[in-house]
Parts: C-alpha cells; sequence; structure tokens
C-alpha cells in the first residue's frame, strides 16, 4: 500500500449543477486515518484550432471567480461519461463556429490533482472549415484569431493566464514545429 489510500468512508456534502462535494475518510499507509476533501468533477476538454495560416482561434470571455475576461481557446465540460472527442468537437462548432478534418490528442492535464477529479482533454484541431456557432443562453464570448508565434509569446509573458490553454498551445506549438 506504498504510496496509497484506502477510501474507508466517503459522504457526500453538497450537489451541484457541475460540482459534488464530498468529505471522505482514508487510510494510510501507516495505518492511521485522515480526512480528505474531494471534489467531483466530469472533465472537460479543450481545442486548440489553427488554420492554414498557423493563427489559432480564441475566445474572450467573463470568468465570474476572477470577475475578469480571460483569453481561452475554445472549452467546455464534459457530460458525465461523455466520449472527450465528441465533446471537443462540439465545443469547437458550438463556441468558435468551426468543424475540423482532424483532430490530434494533446493529451490531458489534471488541473487540480489535490482535491478535484477534474481531468482536461486536448486536442489539436486543423482543416478547419466555417460551421454556426450555437452559443449556450448563458454564454458571451467574442473570437479573435493570434497567430502561433505570439499566442506562445503571450503564454510566456504571462498575458494568457488560463492553464488549459497555456499547456495545450506550448503542446501544439511543439506537435507543429
Amino acid at each position: 500500500m506504498h504510496l496509497e489510500e484506502k477510501t474507508l468512508n466517503s459522504e457526500l456534502k453538497f450537489k451541484g449543477g457541475i460540482l459534488e462535494f464530498y468529505q471522505d475518510t482514508v487510510l494510510l499507509e501507516n495505518e492511521k486515518t485522515a480526512s480528505r476533501d474531494v471534489i467531483r468533477h466530469p472533465g472537460g476538454v479543450c481545442v486548440v484550432a489553427v488554420n492554414e495560416k498557423n493563427e489559432v482561434y480564441f475566445v474572450k470571455q467573463f470568468r465570474y471567480p476572477h470577475k475578469k475576461v480571460l483569453l481561452e481557446i475554445p472549452a467546455g465540460k464534459l457530460e458525465w461519461g461523455e466520449n472527450p472527442l465528441e465533446c471537443g468537437t462540439r465545443e469547437l462548432r458550438e463556441e468558435a463556429g468551426f468543424t475540423a478534418d482532424e483532430f490530434i490528442s494533446l493529451g490531458c492535464l489534471y488541473p487540480t490533482p489535490a482535491y478535484d477529479t477534474e481531468i482536461i482533454y486536448m486536442y489539436l484541431a486543423k482543416g478547419l472549415h466555417k460551421a454556426e456557432q450555437d452559443l449556450d443562453d448563458d454564454e458571451f464570448l467574442d473570437i479573435l484569431t493570434i497567430p502561433m508565434d505570439e499566442a506562445v509569446k503571450m503564454v510566456m509573458n504571462n498575458e494568457i493566464e488560463d492553464a488549459k490553454t497555456q499547456l495545450a498551445l506550448l503542446k501544439a506549438s511543439v506537435l507543429l514545429g
């Protein structure tokens, strides 16, 4: 049981529209118990959509918890059990108004592994085709393009603060050479 913890009890404390909050009791490798707060989240997907000019499509949107507008790549929440590629395809069309000939997996990231089960799946989309944008009723955003090289510089200068956007952009930039 080295470096593992066994769940002895898990109690749901709050169930919201997106998140579930649990308080768990775990058995440690030294046979003592500890308490763990866990947020269960269905996960998400983000898409680095690159056009033929090597420009990346971004969305600017207000993020309520931070009370500011952030620059991000198109992204969205998975439904419980949903296929990540299907979610990414949907979110690219809904948010940015594009379909793609090719989606390349960039892997996944665990944004806050200490207390949250969320996993974000990252994709590079190429061969873009204009489609009908279809925003949610509570979704307001602006779309813009930025050359890949400039976007990478913006990440390095902390002008793009969103973690999923930073990592996916850097991975896509390396992959595209």
